[in-house]
């Protein structure tokens, strides 16, 4: 049998041309009208994440 694919883990990350994972800032979906704009701001930068090739290679076999 296959392995699947993590979908909670798919839908956070996007992995680049040259094998970089990117992840985008926690906290965007709601309650943001009291955070200052450089809070808001701040949320708006794209991180990167390490994770090992082998963790990825279970999480996300079909990248």
């Amino acid at each position: 049998m296959a392995s699947k694919t993590n979908k909670s883990l798919a839908k956070r990350i996007k992995v680049t041309k040259n094998g970089k994972l990117k992840v985008r800032a926690k906290g965007h979906a709601h309650n943001n009208a009291k955070e200052s704009n450089s809070a808001k701001m701040a949320k708006k930068k794209v991180g990167e994440i390490k994770i090992s090739a082998k963790d990825l290679g279970r999480t996300m076999p079909h990248r």
